[in-house]
C-alpha cells in the first residue's frame, strides 16, 4: 500500500494534525490520526513571533522556532507510525504544511511564510518531506491560498449536483463545486480564530466549547455591522486572510471594552455565520453544503449557519465518508502524492494564479 502521511497546523496554533493516508491514483483512505499538541512555551513563542509588535530579534526567532517546530512535527510523526503500526518504510512521503506565521497575498511583494524545518522532518523521520507549498502558486501571482479545494474536488465533487464544502478551522474557506465549471474558492473571514482569541484573553480557555459562552450572550447588532463593513467581506476573489488580519488589535478598533465579553462573543460567532452565509449566497440559492475542520463541532455555530441559510441542506462531511476533524491534514498528505508524481495541485480558479502548477519542494532522504 502506498501511504503518505499529511502533516497540518493551523491559525489555533495548538497542535499538529497527523494523517496517514494509503493513496491509489486518486483514491484515498485515512488509514490512522492523531492530534499532537504543541508544547505551550513553543504556542506562546508561536503566537508571539506571529503579532505586529514582536519587539525581539525577529531573525534569531524565527530561525529558532523553524528547528523547534520541525523537532515537534517529527515527533508527530514517529507518534502516528507508532499508533499504526507502520514502519517509517513503508511511507512514501510526508506532505508537511508547516506552522504559518505570516500570510500577506495583498502586496507588491506577497508572501507567505511557514516554518517547521522539513530538513529536519526528513532527517529525523527518514521519510522524504514535501513543503513550501504554497510559495509557487504565489510566484505565478496566486494568492497561495486556500489550497484545499483543489482536494474537496478531487474527493467531494459531484457530476449530479452542486456542493459547497466548508471549512471552519480558524479562518472560514468555501470550495464551491458545479458541475461542469471552474471550482470557487476562498477564505470568507473568521471562523475560531477570533472566537478563540476572546475566550482565551477572558478564561485562558482555548476555545468556546459548542458555542456555550456565545450562546449566553446577547447580539451587539451595531456591531455586527460594523465588523461586516469591513472591506474584507466585500472584496470579491480571488483572496484569502489569516490572523494577521482578523485579530483582537483588529476587534479593538470596534471599542468593543463597552460590551460585556459574553456579548461580544455572541457578535462575533455571528460575524462567522454572517459572513460564511453572505459568501454562499453570492454562489448559489439553494444546495448541499458539507461542513469540515473543528467548526464542525461548535453546535451553536451551526445552528446559526442553517438558520441564515434555509434552502440548504447542511451536514458534516462525515456524510461523505471523511472525518472533518483531518480533511485539511488529508489535502497535504494529497498535495505530497501529486509532487512527487509531478501532478498540479492548484487551481487557478481558486487562487487567482496565471496557471496550474507543481507545488512543494521535495526534501529527499
Amino acid at each position: 500500500m502506498p501511504y503518505y502521511i499529511g502533516l497540518m497546523s493551523g491559525t489555533s496554533v495548538d497542535g499538529i494534525d497527523a494523517v496517514l493516508c494509503d493513496i491509489e491514483q486518486d483514491k484515498i483512505q485515512l488509514v490512522s490520526s492523531l492530534s499532537y499538541p504543541l508544547p505551550l512555551e513553543l504556542q506562546r513563542k508561536l503566537h508571539q513571533i506571529a503579532s505586529e509588535d514582536y519587539q525581539q530579534d525577529p531573525i534569531n526567532m524565527m530561525g529558532f522556532l523553524d528547528v523547534e517546530v520541525g523537532q515537534v512535527f517529527s515527533q508527530a510523526v514517529d507518534a502516528l507510525l507508532d499508533k499504526a503500526k507502520i514502519r517509517s518504510q513503508e511511507v512514501v512521503a510526508i506532505g508537511s504544511h508547516g506552522q504559518t506565521i505570516r500570510h500577506i497575498p495583498e502586496h507588491q511583494q506577497a508572501f507567505s511564510l511557514q516554518i517547521g524545518d522539513p530538513n529536519i522532518i526528513a532527517a529525523n523521520t527518514g521519510i522524504t518531506t514535501i513543503a513550501d507549498f504554497r510559495r509557487r502558486d504565489m510566484a505565478l501571482g496566486g494568492q497561495g491560498a486556500p489550497l484545499v479545494p483543489a482536494f474537496h474536488e478531487s474527493i467531494f465533487a459531484s457530476s449530479e449536483q452542486a456542493r459547497v464544502i466548508v471549512n471552519l478551522g480558524g479562518i472560514a474557506n468555501i470550495t464551491v463545486l458545479t458541475p461542469e465549471q471552474d471550482v470557487i474558492g476562498y477564505d470568507t473571514g473568521p471562523a475560531n480564530t477570533l472566537l478563540d482569541q476572546w475566550i482565551k484573553q477572558h478564561f485562558g480557555k482555548d476555545f468556546d466549547l459548542n458555542g456555550y459562552w456565545a450562546q449566553s450572550g446577547q447580539l451587539i447588532s451595531s456591531l455586527l455591522q460594523a465588523m461586516l463593513a469591513d472591506p474584507y467581506f466585500s472584496q470579491a476573489p480571488p483572496k484569502s486572510t489569516g490572523r494577521e488580519y482578523f485579530n483582537l488589535k483588529w476587534l479593538e478598533q470596534f471599542q468593543v471594552a463597552q460590551y460585556t465579553a459574553e456579548d461580544v462573543q455572541r457578535s462575533l460567532l455571528e460575524l462567522t455565520a454572517h459572513s460564511l452565509a453572505d459568501a454562499i449566497d453570492n454562489h448559489m440559492d439553494s444546495g448541499q453544503i458539507y461542513v469540515c475542520g473543528g467548526g464542525a463541532h461548535n453546535d451553536f455555530l451551526i445552528e446559526r449557519i442553517k438558520h441564515l441559510l434555509p434552502n440548504f441542506s447542511i451536514a458534516s462531511s462525515f456524510k461523505l465518508g471523511v472525518d472533518p476533524d483531518w480533511v485539511e491534514a488529508m489535502a497535504f498528505a494529497w498535495l505530497a502524492q501529486r509532487t512527487l508524481n509531478r501532478q498540479t495541485g492548484n487551481l487557478p480558479s481558486v487562487t487567482g494564479a496565471s496557471q496550474a502548477t507543481i507545488l512543494g519542494a521535495i526534501y529527499p532522504t
